[in-house]
């Protein structure tokens, strides 16, 4: 049980890659924050998975881009748990990875770079600095953001998305340098495509087969592939790593 006594909050937990993380923590025991905008539901079911795994959970709702509402999720953190050790920026904006019916550089305009960077930046920016003083009071905090693959290797020209997550890791290593004297680390994960997730639901199959035939380990990841690496940069194991990414994706990319 590496997180037991251990509280985490997984962004953006309701569905897909970031309800793999969250009850990837509480199967180690760890008490989740599921935090989530607008599925109630959906994030519900997820802490009672966390619990039915021997964690304990609770769902707060927060849309991760604005400021009140995060620092009102810190409030409560600070309220009803009392401490926080590992926070995960998994959130993003809504994204189609769709090759065939992807927008081209001249029809993106700005707002389109920056709907990105606003579920990407800002949403990290905005939790890292409203949960910074609770993370403060953990002996051995740990921050981990999600990224992607695709910043090294941009397979698929999605500029909007990836100049995002390539902002996302510069923000990371930054971070990684100030607040490691304070003995918080700060990493990323960059996965490839993962299925089964609403934003790879428009990757057409043929698409899927190219990729496939062109990674090492011949298939695409699940979301459960992401939260072991996760768990691996929050936990004790990974104790002097900060700074750093680590690409998920099977050998696509070799750094």
């Amino acid at each position: 049980m590496m997180f037991r006594d251990r509280a985490i909050l997984v962004t953006g937990a309701s569905r897909g890659i970031g309800a793999a993380i969250a009850t990837a923590f509480a199967a180690e025991g760890g008490l989740v924050i599921v935090n989530y905008r607008e599925r109630a539901q959906a994030a519900e079911a997820v802490v009672e998975r966390c619990r039915a795994l021997g964690g304990q959970a609770l769902a707060i709702a927060a849309d991760v881009t604005v400021p009140e509402e995060v620092t009102a999720m810190a409030a409560r953190i600070a309220e009803e748990v009392g401490r926080l050790d590992v926070v995960v920026n998994n959130a993003f904006a809504p994204y189609r990875f769709d090759p065939e019916r992807r927008a081209r550089f001249p029809e993106l305009d700005w707002a389109a770079y920056n709907l990105q960077f606003e579920g990407a930046v800002k949403a990290s920016y905005t939790v890292c600095r409203a949960m910074l003083p609770l993370l403060g009071r953990s002996p051995d905090a740990s921050i981990v953001n999600l990224a992607s693959d695709l910043v090294a290797r941009p397979s698929v020209p999605y500029h909007d998305y990836t100049t995002a997550k390539a902002a996302l890791i510069g923000f990371s290593r930054n971070l990684a340098v100030e607040l490691g004297p304070q003995g918080i680390r700060v990493n990323c994960v960059a996965p490839g495509l993962v299925q089964p997730t609403e934003a790879s639901a428009a990757t057409r199959e043929e698409a899927r087969e190219t990729l496939i035939a062109q990674t090492p380990l011949r298939r695409l990841a699940t979301p459960q592939d992401v939260a072991g690496p996760v768990l691996f940069l929050a936990g004790p194991w990974s104790g002097f790593v900060t700074g750093q990414t680590l690409l998920v994706d099977g050998g696509l990319v070799m750094a």
